[in-house]
């Protein structure tokens, strides 16, 4: 074998050939799921789990690149690792991987146990447990391997459990128990183990062991897990007591076996860790009653065919089979109907089944009490159809499907059925459609597999027609799709089909849980709250979770977190399906209307709470339609923001689709504080965007003038200068027209700002004095005190740091008489980092970690960001670069969750300074060198001159000459944007001559 996994990492021939540490990462999580590719993302997280770095992709081609020459040199074809546009994979030969033998060996060995041949049976489970070398991927330490590697482990401790079982069946038990021993001390809490260890302690007539064993365990399950041994090992214990040496062997009924099972579907994909896990509690907590449920179409009928054939071996006196008709156009089973079926399976003659329900329930679980059985009673109604139909018998299984949750049910372990995930949605593609046809097209077959929703059935339907169409290749089907083809009337074969299998859910629920359903088709996002159906539907909350839950309970809605909700894909699709209909026209409006109406007052109502007094002026809404909603209680938190950004931008599309101009650009205005503050800024400018065509089509100058101020804070933040510039022009034109003296202020406070860092801080400054002025006279004291804010900033990255101390000290004054916590926090900054570069230290630290505190409270990313570089900086002219460094990282986070990339830049520049300072000139000149690109390409020559500055000081004993001529490039951006660093690069200048 190429490659080894069962035991420490193995490439080629021996131990430990691949040796640096990534790479062993890498090859070990492409080796763990070897014949698919692994997305970048997990490599990523596999190597580095906390906070992977930049350049984090380029290392890991990097690795890839290193594993394919060591590769070579073990006599393996470097082209065995394949690249993929989402990541890498291995590509490996049926015999080249340990796992993947093991894997076939264990499926020959369980084939040949279901046939009833425990010999061959034997043989294979020994030869594929005969390739572990040790616990799997042993020596790498990464948690992504490692837990990987432990279900590797763990799978080959069940493979043992049952290659022992077989032994002792076969009268091995003299041979097993060392290994038993052994497999016990290692593993003292797997039950089964135990009890295998005990059978064959009593099969060589050693009784005394055997029981100590089981107290032993006892004891160690009580202190441990503070439980009782299981039923099984209680059993086994008594039967060791009462002196019964036989070892286990299958009981059969008086009928003998019965196989009523129907024919397993040969292509089922993609459900093995459900079968392995569902197998593995049915084994372990002797699991009486398994409950399947899942959405339309999501395999549950499959899975348990092919668990129940699976189990073959647990329970071999009879394997039964009924539909139930809970879901389909058929009236459900009645119980006394699918018992006489049951009992007939049994063998029990008509004649013989009682007329009585409750007669034939008793006869039912008479015939099932000394047999070991399991039941499919698949496409269950409710609980109340099954409850007749449930043994009691200890040797009997009962596995349940159906669409509903059977929350009604006394008994019973539940499985909600998740879609498939993209590989198990392309691997069953390619069994209906042949594995040729989706290795040729794999990016369509992905798209179609997309398309789907994951849903087996679609994937099913989707490779019916295209292999009842050999014509079509598999990108004309996903064109159909991408075309604006209805996916639900493509999703058809013969008389099965998605829609239809959706439409029986649909119409199990109730009228008004109906009508919900419909009306959440209008919902423009993928997840949604109680709030958005309450007003789609226009019912009250707790009616709106009753219906909800109903909804969820039919698998017609998924809960994902609890009180957010989510359609699958298609499910969304037959939603609106419905709610089109002609004749629902005026519904349809009136719910569009609530809906808008209620997000436009819960956006106000919560963003509100940003608490900034840069917050978007009050806006006249229309009129509450559901005040319950908005109003009733508490207001909705920060998090509900953060948990409808999505639903937020949506919404803005939805209503300019929907015609609804006016919701469209308010909800934007509504939104601004809140994506600005936390730094979504490419939601900003799309919400804007689309609200400013919105207030163009009203032909409202005020609400043009405002979405122009607002996208160019976007424009801003994101160092689009010249286009934030073009905005507030337009803006202020507009708002001069209006004769609206305020939002001239406003508009010409945000225009200083990005004169200032464009360099022209008399032209900044102008600008602010007329904003000074159109307040003052408007007696608008909380804008003077957010005006306070910008001229300080301003006068600070002048250095005219006396005429920025007093304007913070009285934005300060202001701010604590208005109670404005948002102000008083950048007041408080500015304060401290006037007084930090006048050399105060200590006190303006201490300022600095107020501030900081502030602004953390508050969620500013930026604020934050800024206030952390402060810190850094005092740290490090105070001879502690190392403190500094750890700072400016952090701040380099907050600035990049900000979104806001000048930020960015001087976080950079500022890390690399101290790198510097702690001895590391490598890594600060690549740095600089870095931010030097990319300030240019924004073109913030303050960070530009910052970056060449750097670099000087990198160069100046190495390369004085390169030195000169950096600090003379810095030292005319330096003077062009009027920074006083432009007297200490002079001082370097004249000292180098």
């Amino acid at each position: 074998m190429r490659f080894g996994i069962l035991g420490p990492l193995r490439v080629g021939g021996g131990e430990a050939t691949v040796t640096a540490g990534r790479d062993r990462v890498v090859l070990a999580m492409l080796l763990l799921r070897a014949g698919r590719i692994v997305p970048v993302e997990d490599l990523v997280d596999a190597v580095w789990e906390e906070r992977p770095p930049a350049t984090a992709r380029a290392q890991l081609q990097t690795c890839v690149s290193r594993l394919r020459r060591r590769f070579t040199q073990l006599g393996v074809p470097p082209e065995t690792i394949v690249t993929d546009p989402v990541g890498y994979g291995v590509r490996s030969g049926p015999d080249e991987l340990d796992a993947e033998v093991f894997g076939r060996g264990v499926d020959a060995g369980r084939a040949a146990l279901t046939a009833g041949r425990l010999a061959e049976a034997r043989e294979h489970f020994r030869a594929a447990l005969s390739l572990w070398r040790g616990p799997a991927l042993s020596g790498i330490p990464s948690r992504s391997v490692r837990r990987r590697a432990q279900a590797l482990d763990e799978h080959r401790l069940a493979v043992l459990e049952e290659c022992v079982d077989v032994e002792l069946r076969l009268g091995r038990a003299a041979e097993l128990l060392a290994e038993l021993t052994e497999a016990v001390d290692r593993h003292p809490l797997r039950e089964r183990l135990r009890g295998h260890l005990m059978l064959a302690l009593s099969a060589v007539g050693r009784q005394a062991d055997a029981l100590t064993v089981y107290r032993d365990g006892r004891r160690l399950y009580a202190e441990e897990l503070g439980i009782e041994p299981g039923t099984a090992l209680q059993e086994l214990h008594q039967r060791v007591l009462a002196g019964d040496l036989a070892l286990a062997g299958p009981a059969r009924g008086p009928a003998g076996p019965v196989r009523c099972l129907p024919r397993a579907i040969s292509d089922f994909t993609g459900r093995q860790d459900t079968l392995a896990r569902l197998i593995k509690e049915i084994d372990e907590d002797r699991t009486r009653v398994q409950l399947v449920d899942g959405m339309p179409g999501s395999g549950k009928t499959t899975l348990a065919v092919h668990l129940a054939a699976a189990l073959e071996d647990r329970y071999p006196d009879a394997q039964l089979f009924i539909d139930l008709h809970g879901h389909s156009e058929r009236e459900p089973l009645p119980p006394a109907a699918a018992l006489a079926a049951l009992l007939r399976q049994l063998g029990v003659p008509g004649e013989r089944i009682p007329l009585d329900e409750d007669e034939r329930a008793a006869r039912w679980r008479s015939e099932l009490a000394d047999r070991r059985a399991v039941v499919v009673l698949d496409n269950a109604a409710s609980a109340a159809q099954v409850a007749p139909l449930l043994p009691n018998g200890r040797g009997t299984l009962t596995l349940i499907t159906s669409r509903r949750r059977l929350t009604g049910l006394d008994e019973g372990r539940p499985s909600s059925l998740a879609v498939l995930d993209r590989d198990e949605g392309i691997e069953l593609l390619a069994r209906v459609v042949g594995p040729e046809r989706v290795a040729a097209e794999p990016e369509a077959a992905a798209e179609v597999v997309r398309r789907c929703g994951h849903l087996p059935l679609a994937i099913r339907l989707a490779g019916a027609r295209l292999v009842h169409r050999p014509r079509w290749r598999i990108a004309d089907l996903a064109a159909r799709f991408a075309g604006g083809s209805d996916a639900l009337t493509e999703l058809v074969a013969g008389d099965r089909s998605v829609g239809q299998a959706f439409a029986l859910s649909y119409a199990q629920v109730s009228p008004a849980a109906q009508r919900m359903f419909r009306l959440l088709g209008l919902y423009p996002a993928a997840q949604f709250d109680t709030r958005a159906a309450a007003a789609l539907a226009d019912v009250p909350l707790p009616g709106a979770e009753h219906l909800l839950d109903e909804l969820v309970d039919a698998h017609l809605v998924d809960e994902p977190d609890p009180g957010r909700f989510r359609f699958h894909d298609l499910v969304r699709d037959y939603a609106r399906q419905l709610v089109a209909e002609p004749g629902l026209a005026a519904e349809r409006s009136a719910a569009v209307e609530r809906m808008l109406n209620v997000h436009l007052h819960l956006v106000t109502a919560t963003a509100r709470q940003v608490n900034r007094s840069a917050s978007p002026a009050p806006l006249p809404l229309p009129a509450l339609l559901r005040p319950d909603l908005v109003e009733a209680g508490a207001p909705p938190s920060i998090e509900w923001l953060d948990g409808n950004r999505a639903s937020l931008t949506a919404m803005i599309r939805f209503a300019e689709q929907a015609g609804r101009d006016g919701y469209c650009w308010q909800l934007a205005h509504a939104g601004w504080s809140y994506w600005y503050a936390y730094g979504h800024l490419d939601d900003l400018i799309e919400a804007h965007e689309v609200g400013l065509r919105a207030a163009e089509r009203l032909d409202d100058d005020a609400a043009v003038a405002a979405m122009h101020n607002y996208l160019a804070s976007g424009y801003y933040r994101l160092a689009r200068y010249g286009e934030a510039v073009a905005s507030m022009e337009i803006a202020l034109r507009l708002r001069a027209r209006l004769g609206d003296r305020v939002g001239q202020a406003g508009t010409h406070k945000n225009i200083a700002a990005a004169h200032a860092i464009l360099g022209n801080v008399p032209a900044a400054l102008r600008h602010l004095d007329e904003a000074l002025g159109i307040l003052r006279r408007e007696g608008r004291d909380a804008g003077v005190v957010a005006l306070f804010n910008n001229q300080a900033a301003i006068l600070l990255g002048a250095g005219r740091l006396a005429e920025a101390l007093a304007v913070s000290r009285a934005q300060l004054m202001l701010a604590r008489t208005a109670s404005t916590l948002y102000e008083t926090a950048n007041a408080m900054g500015h304060v401290a980092m006037a007084r930090a570069r006048m050399g105060h230290g200590e006190p303006a630290r201490r300022r600095l970690r107020v501030a900081l505190a502030f602004k953390r409270r508050l969620g500013n990313r930026y604020g934050v960001g800024e206030l952390l570089n402060e810190i850094g900086e005092l740290e490090r002219v105070s001879g502690h670069p190392e403190t500094a460094m750890n700072l400016h990282r952090e701040a380099l986070v907050a600035m990049t969750e900000a979104g806001d990339r000048s930020g960015q830049c001087a976080s950079r520049n500022l890390l690399a300074r101290a790198l510097l300072e702690a001895g590391d000139p490598g890594a600060a000149l690549d740095l600089h060198r870095r931010v030097l690109a990319d300030a240019a390409r924004l073109d913030a020559r303050r960070e530009q001159a910052r970056a060449l500055d750097g670099i000087a000081r990198c160069l100046r004993d190495s390369d004085p000459i390169a030195a000169r001529t950096h600090w003379t490039r810095a030292l005319v951006l330096f003077r062009q944007v009027e920074a006083p660093d432009r007297h200490e690069v002079e001082r370097l200048l004249a000292e180098l001559r």
